[in-house]
């Protein structure tokens, strides 16, 4: 059985969010998911970030011609 258990590491302990599901003793793997704080902010997404980089054509909506046989 596998369970994902949210937590957080702190001077060389780990902190669980929540109670594991198991009882006995078990095989555990432990994943660090380390990012820098600086490029996450860098990262946040910007409304407009594209505006004026992007532009679609006139004929947009217009039918393909490799389309005719199918239509």
């Amino acid at each position: 059985m596998f369970a994902t258990i949210k937590g957080h590491y702190e001077k060389g302990q780990i902190f669980l969010d929540e109670e594991p599901p198991v009882d006995l003793k078990a095989e555990v793997i432990i994943t660090f998911l380390v990012e820098d704080v600086e490029k996450k902010a860098k990262r946040l997404r910007l409304p407009g970030g594209l505006k004026g980089k992007i532009a679609i054509p006139d004929d947009f909506n217009a039918p393909l011609d490799d389309l005719k046989d199918y239509m």
